[in-house]
């Protein structure tokens, strides 16, 4: 058997399909070498935009508008032509954005780094009670995806540079008087409309679709039928809000953490002070005689705060009579604070003290007595203060615990819960975006998804997701991200191309009207024939009637009715139906003052003026665009 083989492989057309097997094997040898296939959705003026860009900024966008529209987004993604769309309108954005940044090196814009420090440090976001925190900053940063301080000084740059390039081009731009007189008169004019709504669903019945269609809708929306990677995830959570119900905070606590933190409820004595100041230049005698004369002054009883205001030589607190608010040692040096120091008596004034400054008189304009809160006026505080501190030290007790456990038994987190008395608890399926808390924490998602949870399924590491919540994960049930099977999938396309035939039908009979009716013809029979009738609309508003948005819109697109001419068209509107439109009647709007209608007028000068900058610069750049499909939604 083994020679029969062999002696017909000598034959030329076996080496024939031989020589092709190798050839085969050698082009995908080389490919897998060289691995260079280009993965960008887009390349503006040589600068490639990638798959991974697009990705980010598309998901950031379905997110956006799923929180904007709720349920109507999920209608709207069901359509593929509004998908295609919607992925091509972000990938028009990356564009513009390289554009704009590419402009912007152009002309030699930069951001300073001080510039940035400063942004940085004045952004409420990162402040705790008005002053910057970087504790704080760092948190919020990394939550938001930037692990390292450098990125997000990296992306704040570049949306600075962004700004100061569209603030340019736009701070210029103003509205004239006759122009706004226009548009008021325009935005508040009124048109009298009738309309007639053809109903898709009417046409539905007697639609046939084969099983052939079914299969070339599927494997022409592919991305349209996949599901999202997915995993659900095993849990420990050790949090210190529920370590704290369990504390038990006994008197002897209380009385101890009041001891160790007595400076927290005794208030030593203040006095507040003011001064009269009296430099001292080249000549101290000169110095010392006008202090002299001053403090002469007031022992015949003139005004300390007049004379403050009118001789101090420091004029700031001499405005409000040399009030130095409450003493805090250490300004003017230690004899300075030694007299102060030395007061006791509301109204008292110190003997002429010297300090590098100059030389003064000091005034106790205030006193108030050393204070000591006594335990019982602040036990509820202090109780609150030991369970939280207690709470807080178990904490890091049982994260300590809870972190040795779970490495050295890494296939299970029983032993780590028992240690800790919290239970395993399970997940919802989580995906990469729009989990509930506490997994719209990025670390606690980069880790549910990473290798060592999916692949390894070993114990993660305990996650820190915030100061008071640390959490250890481990796999339960992974969903890779696979097209589902048409035979699921079937009845759903069918649905789709029924809708999608019957609007087309009512689209065609639309049309017919439509042509009929411009002709001069009484299309009412007909309409009555589809189910519909010509409902009439007096004084619609270009904004805020009660009439479909898609009907009013195109109802003051139409020019104005002539005479012997129908102002009409056909519209879709957003359920899939057809509607046909005319406009009977325009009447004119006043041109009246509206509050804050120039701003708004100049605002939308500056955005046509900054579309019409980008457009130019769209004209001039060399942009290739590839099909991008949609990777990451959700069924």
């Amino acid at each position: 058997m083994l020679e029969k083989i062999r002696e017909n492989s000598q034959g030329l057309t076996a080496k024939i399909i031989l020589g092709l097997v190798i050839l085969t094997f050698a082009l995908a040898g080389i490919g897998s070498y060289t691995n260079s296939v280009d993965t960008s959705v887009a390349e503006v003026n040589g600068e490639k935009i990638s798959q991974a860009d697009f990705e980010k900024a598309y998901q950031n966008q379905r997110n956006r508008m799923a929180q904007q529209y709720g349920d109507m987004f999920e209608t709207l993604s069901s359509d593929a032509n509004y998908m295609a769309n919607f992925r091509k309108s972000v990938v028009d954005s990356l564009i513009n954005q390289t554009l704009v940044d590419q402009a912007s090196a152009d002309m030699s814009i930069r951001v300073s780094d001080e510039r940035i420090k400063k942004t940085i440090r004045e952004m409420t976001e990162f402040q705790v009670e008005g002053v910057f925190d970087n504790n704080r900053y760092l948190a919020l940063i990394n939550q938001a995806g930037f692990y390292q301080s450098s990125d997000f000084r990296d992306y704040l740059r570049v949306e600075m540079t962004r700004r100061q390039l569209t603030q340019a081009l736009v701070a210029s731009e103003f509205g004239l008087p006759y122009q706004e007189v226009q548009l008021t008169a325009l935005q508040s004019q009124n048109r009298d409309i009738r309309f007639a709504s053809i109903s898709a669903k009417q046409f539905e019945q007697g639609i046939e679709i084969s099983e052939a269609e079914i299969n070339d809708y599927y494997l022409a929306n592919q991305s349209r039928f996949e599901n999202q990677e997915k995993v659900k995830v095993d849990y420990i959570a050790i949090d210190v809000n529920d370590i704290a119900t369990t504390i038990n905070v006994t008197d002897e606590d209380i009385n101890t953490f009041y001891e160790e933190n007595m400076a927290n409820y005794r208030k030593e004595v203040q006095r507040r002070i003011s001064h009269i100041l009296i430099e001292i230049d080249e000549d101290e005698a000169v110095a010392e005689s006008q202090i002299e004369s001053i403090q002469n002054k007031l022992s015949s009883g003139e005004d300390f705060a007049s004379l403050a205001q009118e001789l101090s030589a420091d004029t700031f607190s001499g405005e409000n009579g040399g009030d130095l608010d409450w003493f805090e040692a250490g300004i003017f040096g230690d004899d300075f604070d030694n007299a102060v120091l030395a007061l006791s008596e509301v109204g008292a004034v110190t003997d002429i003290v010297k300090s590098d400054a100059g030389l003064h008189l000091i005034k106790l304009t205030d006193y108030k007595a050393k204070e000591v809160q006594a335990l019982a006026d602040v036990k509820d505080e202090l109780t609150v203060a030991v369970s939280t501190q207690k709470a807080q030290d178990k904490f890091f007790e049982l994260q300590q615990e809870a972190a040795q456990l779970s490495f050295e038994i890494p296939d299970s987190l029983e032993d780590a819960a028992n240690a800790t008395g919290v239970e395993v608890s399970t997940s919802v399926w989580l995906s990469r975006f729009g989990n509930p808390a506490p997994f719209d924490n990025v670390k606690l998602i980069d880790a549910a998804f990473s290798d060592m949870i999916i692949h390894e399924q070993l114990n993660s590491d305990i996650i820190e997701v915030t100061d008071t919540l640390a959490v250890v994960l481990r796999l339960n049930e992974y969903q890779a991200a696979q097209v589902k099977p048409l035979t699921q999938v079937s009845d759903e396309i069918k649905t789709t191309l029924i809708a999608q035939k019957a609007s087309e039908k009512a689209q065609m009979v639309a049309d017919e009207l439509l042509t009929s009716f411009k002709a001069g013809n009484d299309i009412t029979e007909q309409l009555a024939a589809n189910g519909s009738n010509f409902d009439v609309k007096a004084d619609v508003a270009r904004y805020g009637s009660d009439v479909d948005a898609s009907i009013a819109r195109e109802a003051f697109k139409l020019p104005h009715p002539q005479e012997g001419s129908v102002s009409a068209t056909s519209v879709s509107l957003t359920n899939g139906d057809l509607a046909i439109v005319e406009v009977q009647a325009i009447k004119a709007g006043e041109s009246t003052s509206q509050a804050n209608f120039s701003e708004q007028h100049t605002q939308q000068l500056a955005q046509s003026a900054y579309q019409s900058y980008v457009e130019s610069l769209r004209d001039v750049a060399k942009i290739s665009q590839r099909s991008v499909v949609d990777t990451t939604s959700q069924f």
